[in-house]
């Protein structure tokens, strides 16, 4: 279903058309659409499948790390989880055309700043297939076209994804051309579209630090960060025992290979002989490997000792670097120092601490006796999400539809000119 195109360049410039028309839908037409795109992921499920297991197959025989073929895999439930999302962002309320601000200049001008969707949205991924289906869908439902360039890791499926995607489209009477991939160009398009400023309107990199340094470093076009994600939760001195297990045990268990998965954990030392013992023999009976300190190591059995290097790490795996600390102010010390800017934890029922906690971390989501896995779009009620931005400008945290319109002032006159 994907048109032949001689260049990358084609391909966005087909997208930079279509953009005008999807611009226009109106609030019902856009959820009809999703719907037909869900029904059409669901009806094409077993296909799907199989292009991901081609993938799979591949991936093991190339090395591809445990977590990332985590990642990459796709079975039914997966495949029927990423149909869901398309409906829910559906019925989610349409971004479009919501008015921000509004006043009328003392000449009688009358002002309005309205949401408008960006025009074409980029992003670049790895052997992340859920990415070709989420961000399409929130593109979709904010009223824009989108060129994806998912990596050669899930070539496959992502290829039957957005064959179904564009087919779905064409059904429903919508461009299908307003969904691209540049998969098949390779690193070519990936560096086309990078540098496609003028066509190309915003860029989204998911995945590695590596690839996201890349993108914000190499990129033409203007790039949402989203970062990687050395995730700290701190055992506060207070820290109810059931608490800190299971939290801790969640936010590293319940799916190790994603950026909200926490990675170190800090234990207050007033805390420690009381704490480590216990949390540590819970990740260990979850399979986890504890990376410790000295202090950690002397609590606890099975510690593989950390180094500098492990309190910068993003593991994506079943492992945690565990420390203990002196106090509230060596924890936020150590979280400045490491921390990329995601998400940070505090166990406590101590509501001073708890309080200074939120309003001293600088990351994009602090949380007070939470899970870390709590930082994500569909969780925040934002159905699916592009991703989690972890800068400032623009889009901070977990971002929806929202965060894919941008702004404008209309202004209605009756004939004033400026004197």
């Amino acid at each position: 279903m994907t048109s032949p195109a001689a260049t990358a360049r084609d391909r966005m410039l087909r997208a930079k058309d279509a953009a005008r028309s999807v611009a226009l839908l109106t609030d019902l037409q856009k959820q009809d659409v999703l719907h037909a795109v869900a029904d059409a992921i669901d009806a094409a499920a077993p296909a799907v499948v199989r292009a991901n297991e081609s993938d799979l197959r591949r991936g093991r025989d190339d090395g591809l790390s445990v977590a990332m073929q985590d990642r990459l895999r796709l079975d039914e439930a997966r495949v029927a989880a990423l149909a869901a999302a398309v409906r829910d962002v559906a019925a989610l309320p349409d971004p479009v055309g919501r008015v921000l601000d509004e006043r009328s200049l003392p000449n009688g001008v009358r002002l309005q700043k309205v949401s408008v969707p960006f025009g074409v949205v980029g992003a670049i991924y790895e052997a992340r297939p859920n990415v070709t289906v989420d961000i399409t869908a929130l593109a979709l439902r904010s009223g824009n076209a989108v060129v994806l360039r998912g990596g050669t890791a899930a070539q496959e499926t992502n290829a039957a994804l957005v064959d179904v995607i564009r087919g779905a489209l064409a059904s429903a009477g919508v461009d299908a051309e307003a969904v691209q991939t540049l998969d098949e160009f390779g690193r070519d398009g990936a560096r086309e579209l990078m540098h496609a400023r003028g066509v190309v309107d915003v860029l989204v990199p998911r995945g590695s630090a590596q690839l996201i340094e890349t993108v914000v470093t190499e990129s033409s076009v203007p790039v949402i960060e989203t970062g990687a994600g050395v995730v700290h939760i701190l055992l506060d001195e207070t820290a109810p025992l059931d608490w800190a297990r299971d939290i801790v045990v969640n936010a590293k268990v319940q799916r190790p290979s994603v950026c909200n998965a926490v990675e170190t954990v800090l234990v207050h030392r007033a805390a420690a002989q009381r704490l480590v013992g216990p949390v540590v023999a819970a990740l260990q009976g979850a399979g986890v490997t504890v990376h410790g300190d000295e202090d950690v190591a002397a609590l606890a059995s099975d510690i593989v000792p950390t180094t500098d290097e492990d309190w910068a790490i993003e593991h994506l795996s079943l492992d945690l670097s565990m420390r203990v600390v002196d106090d509230l102010d060596d924890a936020l010390a150590h979280i400045r120092r490491y921390s990329t800017h995601h998400t940070e934890s505090i166990i406590t029922t101590d509501e001073a601490n708890a309080e200074r906690f939120l309003a001293e971390v600088d990351s994009a989501v602090v949380m007070a006796n939470a899970s870390t896995r709590f930082t994500d779009g569909g969780e925040f009620g934002f159905g699916a999400e592009v991703g989690i931005s972890t800068q400032k400008l623009h889009a901070r945290g977990p971002m929806g539809l929202a965060e894919l319109t941008s702004t404008k002032w209309l202004a209605r006159g009756a004939g004033q000119v400026r004197v």
